[in-house]
């Protein structure tokens, strides 16, 4: 079985347990997880351009980007490439036709189904899509939990696919720090990033999240034309699509320059260390996502408002299920997610502590497999200020 076949296997025993007889989706990623084709991921990303049908007891249909068909041609998981239609309003003036004939084409499809009335798992398409689906006799159902099901546990091939992309993400951001000198942009610093991502064949950078000085803190501000400057603190997180479409997702905090950390810098960055070193301790198989929660370190009351707003989560094609929230004692009713660790999910774990007096912030994380006897670290670079 290969990493392609495998993800189809998991997809298709994930729509037997939810009593889905098909799933049509036009989300690029979840193409690429049932298909192992992908093409355009990010401007696919912006409209319904392509599509598959993947049936649980059928062939699996691919509507491709008009002249793309042939990037499904050594594609074992794909049994049939249709040309796309134009079933978005920026496709021209005949997209409602066009829409009324691809859900003819389903319609078509899943009624030879050997099943009663089969369900329809859709995401990711436009309402007009859904009410012609309808209009044809589908009995629809999302998508999303099919697919997140499926996602959250990882193959052996997809582990190994992952170790892979570390090795690049983690090249490319040593390189990066390398490149922290003051006087350049956040920007400039960023792209050395994205250079090393790419020259690595990685995909792509999902987010903006590299930022200096002042910037650190509150979190979440977005890579500018802002100088760095000697001694400040540098936050990065990679949020990178690595090579094979996986995702890393790890986060350092550097000192800019050649001054030395101030007694502030080490003592955030002491802090949200001990966090992440804390909450990664408690990643054990069988454990319940509130007991995670419940156990994990405590923030000062000091930094608490300013914390990161999730404790972990899952990670694998982008990130995926679970979502594991930080525990609040007052909050009514039960913890928001049900749930434990299973080997074969990957996890990452955060942490930030942002200081308001100092006005600047360390941000921390690290991947980890669970495993039958723990948790394995995937990311491995040092979390050193200098």
């Amino acid at each position: 079985m290969t990493l392609e076949t495998g993800r189809l296997d998991r997809l298709r025993r994930s729509m037997e347990s939810l009593d889905v007889a098909a799933v049509l989706t036009a989300d690029p990623i979840n193409i690429f997880y049932a298909t192992g084709v992908r093409n355009m991921t990010v401007f696919s990303m912006m409209g319904s351009f392509r599509f598959v049908l993947v049936q649980a007891d059928g062939p699996v249909v691919l509507w491709e980007y008009a002249g793309c068909e042939h990037l499904a041609d050594d594609a074992g998981t794909v049994t049939e490439v249709r040309a796309a239609p134009d079933i978005t309003p920026a496709g021209g003036t005949r997209w409602v036709e066009s829409t009324h004939g691809f859900a003819r084409e389903v319609a078509d499809l899943v009624a030879k189904l050997r099943v009663g009335k089969p369900r329809l798992a859709v995401e990711r398409f436009d309402q007009h899509v859904t009410a012609a689906l309808r209009s044809r006799g589908c009995e629809l159902t999302s998508a999303t939990e099919v697919f997140a099901l499926a996602r959250r546990i990882k193959t052996a091939d997809e582990i190994a696919a992952m170790g892979c992309a570390m090795d690049v993400v983690t090249a490319a951001l040593e390189g990066m720090r390398d490149q922290i000198k003051p006087g350049r942009t956040e920007v400039e610093v960023w792209a050395e990033l994205h250079r090393g991502l790419i020259a690595g064949n990685g995909e792509y950078l999902s987010t903006r999240l590299a930022q200096a000085g002042t910037r650190t803190f509150p979190y979440f501000n977005e890579a500018g034309p802002n100088p760095v400057r000697d001694g400040d603190l540098l936050c990065v997180d990679t949020d990178a699509l690595g090579p094979g479409g996986y995702a890393v997702d790890f986060s350092r905090t550097f000192v800019c320059g050649d001054a030395a950390p101030t007694a502030a810098q080490r003592s955030i960055h002491a802090m949200a260390l001990e966090q992440l070193q804390h909450n990664a301790a408690l990643l054990a198989p069988g454990r319940s996502f509130e007991s995670f929660a419940r156990s994990a370190w405590a923030v000062p009351e000091r930094f608490a408002p300013y914390g990161y707003y999730c404790l972990a989560h899952g990670l694998g094609l982008c990130g995926e299920s679970p979502y594991i929230p930080v525990y609040e004692a007052e909050a009514p009713g039960p913890y928001p997610l049900a749930g434990e660790l299973e080997p074969g999910m990957v996890i990452c774990v955060e942490s930030y502590i942002g200081d308001a007096a100092s006005h600047q912030g360390v941000k921390l994380e690290d991947q980890y497999l669970i495993t039958e006897a723990g948790a394995e670290l995937m990311s491995t670079m040092p979390h050193d200020l200098v």
